[in-house]
């Protein structure tokens, strides 16, 4: 993998193209020991040693981060009225041109991946693949033994789509239900939809966990953080059961 020395301290945050152009003009870049002035040259940072006023400049392809969405926020990489998930993000890492992986709904809180690499991102989204995603909710209404099992057939939504099989937990029922609900598909407003299906209203969403990954509680909401190497790994080698 080999790619312009100006793309590539531009990516990792040196600046702007303009101002690496500057930095290169000075004689501060070395590749391999070797001071490097033109913007277009290539390298392998996988192989050669990039130094910048003698400190050596560690190169990522890619970025992988857990944010803990707070409501109010959309899952996308710009909006032109209201703010995103990746305004949220420091600029050093908003320069890994990163996306959410998914979306949740703009009132709904917890677990979203935000990444560059589109194969991973594919992998988790696929329908083919159905990795479930586990939500906490809170319902306006007695969520009852009938709505799991309803659940567990699957729904009819009100555009007469019916849905996989969800698995549904009753945490306390009552006038207010709390409950945690496992899907594999991601329709639009799907969770709440499919309370909908049975007569009843969400109030309160979060997403809590998506294939092997939990959210990590220690994030407040708006806060993020870079997943660790086991946890790519996780999400890399994750393979399903396909029992739907």
């Amino acid at each position: 993998m080999t790619l312009r020395i100006d793309k590539m301290l531009a990516n990792l945050g040196y600046g702007s193209r303009k101002e690496v152009k500057q930095l290169l003009k000075s004689g501060a870049v070395k590749i391999d020991d070797v001071i490097v002035k033109d913007a277009k040259q290539h390298v392998d940072p996988n192989k050669q040693i990039v130094t910048l006023n003698g400190d050596v400049i560690e190169y990522r392809e890619f970025i992988y981060l857990m944010m803990n969405k707070p409501q109010g926020v959309l899952s996308a990489t710009e909006d032109s009225v209201g703010e995103t998930v990746i305004d949220l993000l420091e600029l050093e890492d908003q320069v890994y041109e990163p996306f959410p992986v998914g979306r949740l709904d703009k009132d709904t809180e917890g677990l979203l991946l935000i990444t560059n690499d589109g194969q991973l991102a594919h992998r988790l989204l696929s329908p083919k693949k159905h990795v479930p995603k586990t939500y906490f909710a809170v319902i306006d209404g007695e969520v009852t033994d009938a709505d799991v099992s309803a659940f567990a057939e699957g729904v009819t939504l009100d555009d007469g789509y019916e849905t996989k099989p969800g698995e549904l937990v009753i945490l306390k029922s009552g006038i207010r239900s709390d409950i945690e609900l496992t899907i594999t598909e991601g329709k639009f407003h799907q969770v709440k939809r499919m309370f909908e299906a049975v007569g009843k209203r969400v109030v309160y969403l979060k997403r809590i966990s998506m294939g092997p990954l939990p959210l990590d509680e220690t994030l407040e909401l708006g806060e993020y953080r870079e997943l660790t190497d086991e946890e790519v790994e996780l999400l890399k080698e994750y393979q399903v059961n396909d029992k739907v």
